[in-house]
């Protein structure tokens, strides 16, 4: 019998603009609007740009 990979049901702390854009059904140009625009609250780390999931609900 093999080991099972275990796989982490955890979910991020910070998202990108790209998993936003999953998340929200939109493309990434979409998300980029809202954050320019729209006041969509983010963080740059490092020179990327991160979401807290907290924000997408407001």
């Amino acid at each position: 019998m093999g080991r099972r990979k275990k796989i982490s049901t955890a979910q991020p702390v910070l998202l990108s603009v790209a998993e936003v854009a999953i998340m929200l059904g939109v493309c990434r140009t979409t998300v980029c609007q809202y954050l320019n625009h729209e006041g969509l609250l983010s963080i740059l780390l490092r020179g990327v740009r991160r979401i807290h999931p907290d924000s997408l609900y407001e």
